[in-house]
This record gives C-alpha cells, sequence and structure tokens, in this order.
C-alpha cells in the first residue's frame, strides 16, 4: 500500500459508523428484529405462515407466504433455495417450532421461529393483510427519512430486549 492509500484507511476508520446495518439472522427471531429486516428493505427472506388456508386468509404479516404445516416440506422444496432466510410462524409457540423444526429437517440452513407470532406482530404495528385486516400506510409511509427513524427506533428497541 502507498502512503495515500494508508491515509485514506486510517481516514476512513475515524470517521463514525452513520450507516445504519441490519441485524443479523437469529434461529429465535422477535417481531422487532423481522420489522427491522423488512423496513431495512431486504429482500433475501421469506415469511412462512403455517396455519390453515382460511386462517391465513383472515389475517397474516403482509407478504407472508402460506404453506399449511401438513404440506410443508413439499411446498417448501419447491419454491425455497435451501439457504434463504425463512421467518416461520404457527398458530402458537408449539406449532411454529414444530414448523421449524421440519424446515430444517427438510435440509433448510437459516430458519427462524417468529416469536409471538402474528398477534406480537400486531403488537409492534407491523403491516398486515387479510380479509379482516385493514391497513393504513400512513402519511409518510414513502417518506425515506421517516423509514430510516422508524428502523432506528426498531433497532434500539431490539437492543433492549437482548
Amino acid at each position: 500500500m502507498t502512503d495515500i492509500q494508508d491515509a485514506i484507511v486510517d481516514a476512513k476508520d475515524k470517521l463514525p459508523n452513520v450507516t445504519p446495518v441490519p441485524p443479523g439472522f437469529h434461529s429465535q427471531a422477535s417481531v422487532h428484529e423481522l420489522k427491522s429486516r423488512l423496513q431495512w428493505g431486504e429482500p433475501g427472506l421469506t415469511i412462512i405462515d403455517v396455519r390453515d388456508h382460511d386462517t391465513y386468509n383472515k389475517s397474516r404479516i403482509s407478504g407472508a407466504m402460506n404453506m399449511p404445516i401438513e404440506r410443508l416440506p413439499g411446498m417448501a422444496s419447491a419454491s425455497l433455495q435451501v439457504d434463504r432466510d425463512i421467518y416461520v410462524y404457527g398458530a402458537d409457540a408449539s406449532q411454529t417450532a414444530e414448523a421449524a423444526s421440519t424446515l430444517r429437517e427438510a435440509g433448510f440452513q437459516k430458519v427462524a421461529e417468529l416469536q409471538g407470532g402474528l398477534f406480537a406482530w400486531q403488537e409492534i404495528e407491523g403491516n398486515v393483510e387479510g380479509v379482516d385486516a385493514f391497513t393504513d400506510p400512513g402519511a409518510d409511509a414513502y417518506n425515506v427519512f421517516s423509514r430510516l427513524q422508524a428502523f432506528n427506533e426498531e433497532r434500539a428497541k431490539e437492543a433492549k430486549m437482548k
């Protein structure tokens, strides 16, 4: 390296980190973690709802795919890559754990159990869709500055939970 390159590297190291970074992946994921990733705009994840089709149609996390637990391994293997980040939730904690275990046994490497499921998601005002759901994106839903502020707030909440 030249002296100029060394000086540039030294200068960069001294700058504060002002660029927000998305949260990491955990096998037991909080709804705050998922919401942060979605607000960050990460396309590299899939949300799977393993409840029955009728329940799924009534209300679900926005963008979640329905793969009823009895058909889960086949549907997931046919449509998802094994190294995809997957967040799974069911009707309760035991169904969520069963679904995550089933996916891991089928060879999926990054499976997260979404703690609290749909109820916890609604508690933090996460976007939902379905027949029984009404979502109002809010006045500043498409404001980038507002989204970054919301992202930082979610990260702060997540940090408190650790």
